[in-house]
């Protein structure tokens, strides 16, 4: 998820009651629910090295009480003052914990396994930005203030804010439990048909930002992808998805394949498709790309893996970005 997230919900676990047990635990939680992000600094290495190593091993199970530890050891250097060691370390685990799990839910997946495996794990029922969450944790900051603000004018007692974390808590799981079930009737359905006379090879339901009911699917067939927003409000059309084939340039796609760049990209694409076409340089060149479908279309394609091809099917350009690459 993105890091407003994350705070937010490192700030509603500190007011649900770590506070109250934990000196300086909203410090702790607010840097613990972030700290794992501390991969960004692979994004200065470019663009691959960041697909390789983000969501990597500070992401994973076996951090989590060195990432706490270390949050803690933060905290009482930046205080200066003594800290309740196991403590101060639970909360941190506790904000580790939540981060792990939030990304858990969301289209990009993470890597909780490593160094055992790099399997990459997801729920596909959140975005990395939820608006709905966003929504409901702001509100839960919001309203606090707000009574706080009241309070004061009357001369009453101010709230803590517990009731309201507590609460926004209950409901963000909630939120994420409904997310799961809408999420698998969305693949059971797109399962339960046949496509061009055949059963699908895999099926894929990514959310919408907006409509929780609302889903971008992806079909594989034996020769084709079939792409479409559905609504589960709505009938299901199986004949309304656009419909994108694989490529025939299976020499070309190899000669991609063996560059490191298209090893490295393949370690993270869950739904790859590949497009082979035409380049006016170099001369009788082919530009083949491979796309991850969770994150956009042959039309709009998103994450693309990109080579060059000359007219031997000799590599003289491969890339990676987060759209596609012109030839130079």
């Amino acid at each position: 998820m993105d890091n407003l997230t994350h705070t937010l919900t490192g700030l509603m676990l500190s007011r649900a009651g770590f506070n109250r047990w934990r000196p300086r635990a909203t410090a702790i939680l607010l840097i613990s629910a972030n700290i794992p992000d501390i991969d960004v600094v692979y994004s200065y290495g470019g663009a691959l090295d960041y697909l390789d190593h983000h969501r990597g091993i500070t992401h994973a199970f076996v951090s989590v009480p060195i990432l706490a530890a270390l949050t803690a050891v933060i905290v009482r250097l930046a205080g200066r003052k003594p800290l309740p060691w196991m403590r101060a370390f639970t909360a941190g685990c506790a904000g580790v914990l939540s981060h792990l799990l939030l990304d858990y839910t969301n289209t990009y997946g993470v890597r909780l396994l490593l160094p055992f495996s790099s399997e990459w794990l997801g729920l596909d029922i959140t975005n990395v930005v939820d608006l709905w969450i966003w929504g409901l944790l702001i509100l839960c900051v919001a309203g606090p203030l707000l009574s706080r603000l009241v309070s004061s004018e009357i001369g009453a007692k101010p709230g803590t804010g517990r009731g309201a974390a507590i609460f926004a808590l209950l409901a963000l799981s909630v939120y994420e439990g409904g997310r799961y079930l809408i999420h698998q009737r969305a693949v059971n359905l797109l399962d339960s048909y046949n496509y061009s006379g055949a059963a699908p090879r895999r099926v894929g339901a990514f959310p919408d930002f907006v409509n929780p009911f609302s889903w971008n699917t992806v079909v594989e067939t034996s020769n084709a992808v079939l792409i479409q927003r559905i609504n589960l409000l709505l009938p299901y059309d199986p004949t309304g998805g656009e419909a994108f084939y694989y490529p025939h340039s299976t020499q070309a796609l190899e000669a991609a394949r063996r560059t490191d760049v298209f090893r490295r990209y393949l370690r993270f694409a869950q739904f790859p498709f590949w497009q082979v076409s035409p380049v006016a340089h170099p001369e009788g060149g082919v530009r083949v790309e491979a796309m991850d479908l969770r994150f956009g279309t042959p039309t709009a394609p998103r994450f693309v893996a990109t080579a060059i091809l000359d007219s031997a099917l000799r590599v003289v350009q491969a890339g990676y970005g987060f759209g596609p690459i012109q030839p130079r």
